[in-house]
């Protein structure tokens, strides 16, 4: 028998409407200060891929009916819950109120590379990924349960931040599911 590619219809995805009404894993994909609406669109869809609750955009994130957000996002705008906060006083208050651990991937003095990572699926988990020069904000790094890093072995010292919420939600997915 021949390898040949799957047609759409041969993938068995949920609807829209039934992925909504799905169960999700306790985790928010956090954007902290994103400047690009392609990256927050590729996370919308990383999030629509792997069964996230909800994609939280913070500051001046570009949010939808944003252009580019839409376009990269391909219909997750639709089918991902999301909020947004002006700021992250706000955002910490809500993980606050609502138990959720923060997780920021960053290269701090105290993180841990991405594979000793090892979450319960009792808990609830903000993974925050920070703004493409300036990574994730001081004030979130000093609230984080913890801090994560991608380990690498290259000369550049960051991935893109959309290619690092897909690498992290990944790995969190296989643990979660």
């Amino acid at each position: 028998m021949d390898n040949v590619k799957l047609k759409l219809d041969d993938l068995n995805r949920l609807t829209p409407d039934e992925f909504r009404k799905s169960s999700k894993m306790k985790v928010w994909l956090v954007c902290d200060h994103i400047r690009s609406g392609m990256n927050v669109g590729s996370v919308f869809r990383t999030a629509d891929a792997f069964g996230v609750e909800k994609v939280v955009l913070i500051g001046y994130t570009p949010q939808p009916p944003n252009k580019e957000v839409l376009k990269t996002a391909l219909g997750a705008t639709e089918t991902v819950n999301w909020v947004s906060y002006p700021d992250i006083a706000e955002f910490l208050q809500a993980c606050h109120q609502e138990n959720v651990a923060i997780i920021a991937i960053e290269q701090t003095q105290l993180s841990q590379p991405l594979q000793s990572l090892h979450l319960s699926s009792e808990k609830k988990y903000a993974v925050v990924m920070g703004n493409e020069v300036e990574g994730v904000s001081d004030e979130i790094i000093k609230n984080a349960d913890l801090c994560i890093e991608i380990p690498q072995v290259g000369t550049k010292h960051s991935l893109n931040v959309s290619v690092c919420a897909g690498i992290v939600t990944w790995h969190i997915f296989h643990q979660l599911t």
